[in-house]
């Protein structure tokens, strides 16, 4: 594993496919101009709308999202996440899993996972989120990927974040990395986002590149923004803000190393 650059990029997407795709290869441009090597997109990076409108267009939207992937990712020459979008279910019509991607600088397909905690809530700013009603979860644990070159990757979505056994999973197979792209809500992200992300890196001892939704993406659904990278101490070395944009910093092994020695607390579990 190398020092390198990554970026977090922030959207606000919207129910418009082709506008999406469009702004998301301005941002992976800008981040790539900056010196960016990986680089990920936020959940429903490619369409965030009604549930029924997503369901209807989910065959179009999971076959150009990963046309685009593989197409940027060859473009520029890095590797590229996905932070989630629909991908039919074979025999279900009415449902689709919530995807994320990794795909290499030759266009090829890294890692793949189907989000498994899904987003059921009655939030109290009045909107309620029933993400079951469309999605179907997966069963699997996220995977590992390992680069020699970007260390070992590991992949969450949105609200796996809230839930520390996938991620304290993901440390006992030797991720570096873990990434938790987002489409968080502005009601639960001003006090819980940050406070997540910086637990999630500590308890683990891993960098955070968190990718995300900001502002209003449609009718009364508003997300959080604040698109970050954490380093292993819990440090935030970015954050995109409010508006759309890319957060970018310094993934170091060194660090990493540092970091774990400081705090070696992953040799000192008691309990599986």
């Amino acid at each position: 594993m190398k020092s390198y650059l990554a970026a977090a990029i922030q959207m606000t997407s919207q129910p418009d496919l082709e506008k999406n795709l469009a702004a998301a290869e301005e941002l992976i441009e800008l981040a790539v101009g900056k010196g960016a090597e990986l680089i990920g997109l936020p959940e429903n990076f490619a369409f965030m709308g009604a549930e029924t409108d997503k369901i209807a267009q989910a065959e179009t939207i999971a076959l150009k999202a990963d046309k685009f992937l593989r197409t940027m990712a060859q473009r520029f020459q890095v590797t590229i996440l996905g932070g989630g979008f629909p991908v039919p279910v074979t025999g279900i019509p009415d449902k689709a899993y919530n995807t994320a991607i990794l795909v290499d600088g030759n266009g090829a397909e890294l890692a793949r996972y189907q989000k498994v905690h899904l987003f059921d809530v009655n939030v109290p700013d009045g909107n309620t989120y029933q993400e079951s009603s469309t999605v179907m979860a997966g069963i699997d644990l996220p995977p590992i990927y390992g680069s020699d070159s970007l260390g070992k990757i590991g992949l969450s979505i949105c609200y796996d974040v809230r839930f520390p056994e996938l991620y304290r999973y993901l440390s006992r197979q030797g991720a570096d990395v873990l990434f938790v792209p987002a489409a968080f809500t502005a009601f639960t992200g001003k006090d819980h986002w940050k406070v997540l992300l910086q637990a999630r890196a500590i308890e683990n001892t891993c960098y955070i590149i968190a990718p995300a939704q900001t502002g209003n993406n449609y009718e009364r659904r508003y997300t959080h923004g604040h698109a970050m990278i954490i380093d292993p101490w819990g440090v935030v070395l970015a954050d995109a803000g409010e508006e759309a944009g890319v957060a970018i910093a310094e993934i170091n092994p060194q660090r990493l190393q540092q970091v774990r020695r400081q705090m070696p607390s992953l040799q000192h579990r008691v309990f599986v």
